[in-house]
């Protein structure tokens, strides 16, 4: 709730969603953030999620402050955008995540990533090509999606095989996916 008022506050100012209601904010940006947590290989020891296209920390603030074991490394190239989530990370003291301010397809990490996430960034064959050198062999991406994507799933390059799940956000009637991809 208090990343909730964070960006409530902001959002007059910065633009950051087009949302204004407080209540669709938490349905269509928070709880729509964290259905995906029961689909992702979030347990272990020193797990790292890329959140590219972060925006106003979406899902990535969400998924950081309800998997605090989770390293969450947000991504965006708003510097606006980014500085919202770099105060909110400090008002809500999430040790746990950090932000970057750069273009993901010029942006390189000493370590790489289990999973990278994106909500609204870009259709999946280009998400995989621009982030497929951060993530680590064994990684997987996971696209947040409306509508079931079937002309982006056949766009994919064959070597990765996807697999798509029905969400069930609260109180929110739209269709939403998650489209897990994976290398062969």
């Amino acid at each position: 709730m208090q990343y909730l008022v964070l960006l409530e506050k902001w959002n007059k100012t910065y633009n950051l969603t087009a949302i204004r209601d407080i209540r669709q904010m938490l349905i269509q940006h928070v709880l729509d953030s964290l259905v995906v947590i029961p689909h992702l290989p979030l347990k272990g020891i020193d797990v790292r999620l890329l959140d590219v296209g972060s925006g106003a920390g979406l899902p990535g603030v969400p998924i950081a402050v309800a998997m605090p074991q989770v390293r969450v490394t947000m991504l965006d190239s708003n510097q606006k955008k980014t500085a919202f989530i770099q105060h909110a990370l400090g008002e809500l003291r999430l040790t746990n995540a950090n932000v970057v301010c750069a273009r993901v397809e010029d942006w390189n990490s000493e370590e790489l990533f289990q999973i990278i996430t994106s909500r609204a960034y870009s259709n999946l064959r280009l998400f995989v090509e621009q982030t497929k050198h951060l993530l680590k062999q064994d990684g997987i991406f996971a696209a947040m999606k409306g509508q079931f994507p079937k002309d982006e799933i056949e766009a994919l390059p064959s070597e990765y095989l996807c697999n798509v799940i029905k969400l069930n956000v609260p109180g929110m009637n739209a269709e939403r996916h998650l489209v897990l991809v994976t290398r062969q």
